[in-house]
């Protein structure tokens, strides 16, 4: 395990070693190169001004974009679409999309309209006789049948007196010897006919009045009811199929997208791992798709990934520094997001928020370009700090190795905020302590020299034996 502390503090040492060099305070002494007694890379402790900022790389974009999208149904295929970064005018041509499923479709819908309005011109013409219907009985065929009945009944009845009459007269005959018994007998037939004509045309009138001109009424009403829905049905749909016909002509010319003013053109990024745009020639779009975008020049920013660990510490209003390839802009952070953008094998696995920069406009400030975002988190006057490289984190805690004599001794410390290259000490050193840069460096030496010819860092062997976590068992 030591040998992979070892290696690891290599690393960071190899990046840090000349900016360290490079101090007024960094104390080296050439024997490291030479002599009987090896020197160690030290540090004097001081206070400074520390500045706590967190580099994001992002990217610039608008914060107002008109989005250019497809407004045809289902999936069209792209016949021609404008360069990205074009400058157009109002009016110009921006994207075509192929017209022969939408032709197809007029065509279809169009034959389904005339066919829906035959249709509704039958209902109609059905409606008007089913109209007509009642007046037509009522007025004709029940008034004629009335009528006729009506006289049917006064003949019966008259037919019946005159049988009575009769009747009456040959009885009295036939008592005055006048007439035989076969003419009184005959006279009463007449006159039990005449009485079953009378009840029989009786019996139609009132199945007439009844039955018949109610159910006839009935019947009429009834198809009346169901012409007129009938007709609103056609009504319906001969709309349905006009208005199917009239989307496909408005999509028709949808087909060409125009620009609706002046402006830059650019492709939206569907995903920020990859570099190739989702729409061009031959690629099949569908309805809403935002296939370009017009973003507004005056109103740009930059949008940035803050990682998980360090997002609580931003927030609206902080101000950022903004280096672009050829300008640094005084930024604002304007929003940070709430909800983490997801995470997946093109991002490494790691999670981080979006953080959004306002910055002022500025000639030649384009949509797309790349941009440095430095956040100043926190800012500390005079405070005490001691280099990343010099501090080792165990289970215990934060220990350095300070300067004693010719030797160097484990001492705990309380470490505050830092930045890449300084921590804030709260507590265990004080101004002027000579701290080692490369602990690891310590460490390795005394286990060459043992205890006997090391027996300057007997203190420092003791210390780290107790509690480092990185032990001779080890």
């Amino acid at each position: 395990m030591r040998t992979q502390v070892f290696v690891a503090a290599g690393i960071v040492t190899v990046i840090v070693f000349a900016w360290f060099l490079s101090r007024s305070n960094a104390q080296w002494i050439p024997s490291l190169f030479g002599g009987d007694t090896p020197e160690h890379l030290s540090h004097v402790v001081q206070k400074r001004l520390l500045e706590v900022t967190i580099s994001e790389q992002g990217t610039v974009q608008s914060s107002d974009n008109t989005e250019v999208k497809c407004r045809v149904r289902g999936f069209s295929t792209v016949t021609y679409i404008i360069d990205a970064g074009t400058e157009v005018k109002e009016g110009d041509v921006l994207v075509r999309l192929d017209t022969k499923r939408v032709e197809d479709a007029i065509s279809k819908h169009t034959t389904e309209s005339h066919t829906a309005r035959a249709t509704l011109e039958e209902s109609i013409a059905n409606l008007k006789q089913c109209l007509l219907a009642e007046d037509a009985y009522l007025m004709g065929e029940y008034k004629t049948r009335l009528q006729k009945l009506e006289r049917q009944l006064k003949v019966a009845r008259t037919n019946l007196e005159t049988a009575e009459t009769h009747l009456t007269n040959t009885r009295s005959m036939f008592n005055q010897g006048y007439v035989t018994l076969l003419e009184v007998e005959s006279n009463e037939f007449t006159v039990r006919r005449a009485k079953l004509d009378l009840e029989m045309v009786e019996t139609d009138l009132a199945v007439l009045e009844k039955y018949t001109r109610t159910m006839r009424l009935e019947t009429i009403w009834g198809s009346l009811a169901a012409a007129k829905s009938k007709k609103e049905a056609d009504e319906a749909g001969l709309a349905m199929d006009e208005g199917r016909r009239d989307r496909a002509l408005r999509e028709l010319e949808q087909c060409v997208i125009k620009a609706t003013k002046p402006g830059l053109v650019i492709y939206p990024s569907s995903a920020a791992w990859k570099d190739t745009p989702d729409v061009t020639v031959g690629a099949g779009v569908r309805r809403d798709q935002t296939l370009l975008l017009m973003p507004d020049l005056s109103k740009m920013q930059v949008k940035v990934g803050v990682h998980e660990s360090m997002v609580s510490r931003v927030h609206v209003g902080m101000t950022a520094k903004v280096t672009l390839a050829n300008a640094v802009l005084d930024g604002t952070v304007s929003s940070v997001a709430s909800v983490a953008e997801p995470a997946g094998w093109w991002t490494g696995n790691v999670v981080k928020y979006d953080v959004i920069v306002d910055i002022p406009s500025m000639d030649d400030l384009k949509p797309g370009m790349t941009a440095e975002v430095d956040l100043l988190l926190a800012s500390y006057e005079d405070a005490v700090t001691i280099p990343v490289t010099s501090v080792m984190q165990t289970e215990d805690g934060c220990f350095c190795w300070v300067k004693a004599g010719d030797s160097f001794v484990r001492k705990p410390i309380l470490i505050g905020d830092g930045n890449e290259v300084f921590l804030i000490v709260e507590s265990g050193l004080n101004i002027g302590d000579e701290v080692a840069l490369l602990p690891q460096a310590v460490l390795a030496e005394n286990e060459e020299q043992g205890p006997t010819e090391g027996a300057a860092y007997g203190d420092s062997n003791q210390l780290l034996g107790s509690g480092t976590g990185v032990s001779e068992s080890e």
